[in-house]
């Protein structure tokens, strides 16, 4: 394995490395014809107010590793829906994601939500951030998605792109209809 990290043309406090099947560093077995990529991202300036829990792994060996929270995950994923910038390029991993939570049920952390939004300049300190705002962002958000760039973007990821043939933005509001807060 090799550990890479990736130049970047914007500077933000997100750190990015890929890992390669050519360093002494750390040994992963990874099997099949194709070499794997594995993206790391690590935030080195992360908004406060999530919470973590331990889960528990048992390969290579038996360990507890602390993790974010899934609803502080799913905040994460929120911002990334509502405010990344990608200029005409839409990254439906994103929308992907975004159905992944709401379908598992898996509550949003709001007031993280709302703490990324602060800290990343897209959220004003004085203006509240609630359930109404969040659907407000989304509906906006979701009448200028262009669903079907949003599908092929993910498509290269997914075994079977079937799925994907139900997504509209009139799919994607409904579906955020269903997003429960904590």
């Amino acid at each position: 394995m090799e550990i890479r990290e990736k130049k970047k043309t914007v500077d933000t406090p997100i750190v990015s490395a890929f890992l390669k099947p050519t360093t002494t560093m750390v040994e992963l077995a990874i099997g099949g014809a194709r070499s794997m990529k594995i993206k790391l991202e690590v935030d080195t300036d992360p908004p406060l107010g999530f919470n973590t829990e331990e889960q528990l792994l048992l390969q290579p060996y038996s360990c507890y590793v602390k993790c974010f929270s899934l609803p502080g995950l799913f905040a994460g994923k929120m911002h990334a829906v509502l405010f990344r910038q990608w200029q005409q390029r839409v990254k439906g991993r994103d929308w992907f994601d975004l159905e992944w939570y709401v379908r598992r049920g898996t509550p949003l952390h709001l007031d993280h939500l709302a703490d990324r939004a602060r800290q990343s300049g897209h959220w004003t300190v004085d203006q509240p951030f609630t359930a109404a705002t969040l659907q407000s962002l989304l509906a906006d958000r979701i009448t200028r998605l262009d669903v079907a760039n949003a599908s092929v973007d993910i498509q290269r990821f997914i075994a079977d792109p079937q799925p994907l043939e139900i997504w509209t933005q009139a799919y994607f509001l409904d579906l955020v209809q269903r997003i429960q807060l904590v």
